[in-house]
């Protein structure tokens, strides 16, 4: 039996979504879009490579924030 996980179900229509040209999405698209990639973040966040993400980003911002003093 095949199981496919939602993540990255969601991931595969996250690209192929961004793919389209700007200019042929309608706001609902832009909407949908958004939706689905909020919900994306909610399911990765928890997951390991959702913390491998953060930490990344943490280091980041940490690193920009020093930068500037």
């Amino acid at each position: 039996m095949l199981t496919i996980n939602v993540a990255v179900l969601l991931a595969v229509i996250i690209v192929l979504r961004l793919r389209r040209r700007t200019e042929a999405r309608s706001r609902f698209d832009e909407k949908l879009t958004v939706v689905t990639v909020l919900v994306f973040g909610v399911l990765v966040a928890p997951t390991a490579f959702g913390q491998g993400i953060l930490d990344v980003v943490v280091q980041l911002v940490q690193g920009m924030s020093q930068s500037g003093r």
